[in-house]
């Protein structure tokens, strides 16, 4: 994953983003003369790995929701495939892998035509999530079959939930540019996707990473203490 389009807001909530992003030669050449290279290692990390582009999301009124990303960044997508990634929760890995190859690994060796990732959650808390529902191939391959948001009863001793994280073919974007909007007024992307496979299987790839919903103070909480823990653990 070399090409990261980054898809913000307007004003200050997006001129931050883009800052972070965006390699700043002072403040290297600053911390460098200091002898602090390594504090700007994780930053200088980002820019050596991957190239950012910035689209920004207008306030036009008209449209908003979770499918507005992917319907903004069609012309960058092209004809490659790509990641959808939502900005507000978190997989921690302790053991240097990353979840995203392994659901494109994942996807190349199922040969779908795309994947999802899932945290897995006891069937007792499947009412808080959007729940992937699954079905068997012929081949024994677990595919999306439906999206449950929020089921009030679930039989399954555990459920797989929908993180945002998927790996789509370039003709998806057909389906995002297609979208009206859900009953709430949302463009919603699941409903996307959701679409998409209907039509193609999309494999469901359990996640190795532990899960965090930074969507709420709790799990934005939880989020940061679980970095920091870890951070001293490598220090």
């Amino acid at each position: 994953m070399r090409e990261i389009a980054i898809v913000t807001s307007q004003g200050e909530d997006g001129r931050q983003v883009r800052h972070y992003f965006t390699e700043d030669h002072g403040m290297r050449d600053y911390f460098a003369a200091r002898g602090w290279q390594k504090k700007y290692e994780p930053i200088a990390h980002l820019h050596d790995q991957a190239d950012f582009h910035f689209i920004e999301q207008p306030r036009d009124g008209d449209r908003y929701g979770t499918a507005l990303p992917a319907i903004l960044a069609a012309e960058f997508i092209g004809d490659q495939d790509f990641f959808l990634i939502a900005g507000d929760d978190l997989l921690l890995r302790t053991d240097g892998g990353s979840d995203l190859a392994d659901l494109a690994a994942a996807r190349d060796a199922a040969g779908t035509a795309g994947a999802v990732a899932a945290a897995t959650v006891p069937g007792s808390d499947a009412h808080r999530y959007g729940i992937l529902k699954p079905r068997n191939t012929k081949d024994g391959q677990q595919v999306m079959d439906d999206l449950l948001e929020k089921p009030t009863a679930y039989g399954a001793p555990t459920a797989y939930i929908n993180i945002s994280r998927t790996l789509l073919s370039a003709e998806a974007t057909a389906y995002f540019g297609k979208l009206t909007p859900a009953a709430n007024g949302e463009y919603q992307a699941t409903d996307a996707i959701t679409a998409y496979a209907r039509d193609h299987n999309v494999l469901i790839h359990p996640v190795t990473g532990q899960y965090f919903d930074c969507g709420n103070p709790t799990g934005w909480l939880a989020a940061n203490n679980a970095v920091a823990l870890q951070s001293r653990t490598d220090s």
